[in-house]
């Protein structure tokens, strides 16, 4: 099955406008930018086809292509990656058995989580969208709860249900627990990672779905899917003692950087 991998990208995010040309500082000292740090991180997947950057923006454009990467010039209409991956695939003609959604924010994510994400859409053909959950240990939990403390957007979580089917995402820390959890300890919160994987027909139909209200209240696009009665499957990762962050907001960049220092990551 042929996979295409797109790493959309837009320069006027309303949170952290600029976002993906801002420089991240690894374990050596060398600075790259957010997306290409998404794109090497991309090109280290397993079983990919193709991978392209999706944006709308000259500067990502020409950033994206002085590190070698391929640019497919989108829309700058669209309201969120989704559609913008939609068109891309579009673009290239088409033919993909599966298109992953690798957002340009997470230059974190391992390539394990993509390769355990492809094979479970592929484990289950009645799946037209899948995307990975990383259960929680205390650490990570407490991250979560001080960011919506403070007033922040941290990571998304997602509860499902005992068929791995996705019951609903949200940026508030959902389940509630009232337990207190040891920094490795696991807990009952899933952190939802930013990549998705599609079958060819969701992702067409996707753009010409209007927004339902929780999309609107959460700013989350895949709560489209199932506001439209779409199921979409949660798989399961591991960290496999890997730290994951997403770049939501100016402070994650030191946060990020701290990691990629504690993980060795150049």
């Amino acid at each position: 099955m042929s996979v295409l991998l797109v790493i959309p990208a837009r320069y006027a995010s309303t949170r952290y406008p600029g976002k993906p040309l801002v420089g991240l500082r690894g374990a050596t000292g060398q600075t790259q930018s957010l997306i290409e740090r998404s794109w090497r991180a991309a090109i280290a997947v397993k079983g990919i086809g193709r991978v392209v950057v999706a944006t709308d923006d000259d500067r990502i454009r020409a950033a994206a292509e002085g590190f070698g990467a391929e640019v497919v010039m989108t829309s700058d209409t669209w309201r969120n990656g989704t559609e913008r991956c939609a068109e891309a695939h579009e673009k290239l003609g088409g033919g993909h058995d599966i298109v992953v959604n690798l957002q340009g924010d997470a230059p974190l994510t391992p390539a394990w989580f993509i390769e355990d994400l492809v094979t479970g859409l592929r484990a289950n053909p009645g799946a037209e969208v899948a995307t990975p959950v990383l259960r929680c240990d205390g650490a990570a939990l407490k991250g979560l709860l001080d960011d919506r403390r403070a007033g922040r957007v941290g990571g998304t979580t997602a509860v499902f249900g005992t068929g791995r089917e996705a019951l609903y995402f949200s940026k508030e820390v959902i389940p509630f627990t009232a337990e207190t959890y040891a920094p490795e300890a696991p807990t009952p919160v899933f952190h939802h990672v930013g990549v998705y994987a599609y079958r060819p027909a969701a992702l067409a139909a996707y753009p010409g779905w209007e927004p339902g209200a929780l999309e609107g209240l959460e700013g989350l696009e895949q709560l489209r899917f199932l506001e439209r009665g779409r199921p979409v499957l949660c798989v399961e990762v591991e960290s496999r003692g890997r730290q994951f962050w997403e770049l939501n907001n100016p402070s994650d960049v030191p946060r990020i950087e701290a990691m990629m220092a504690e993980m060795g990551m150049a």
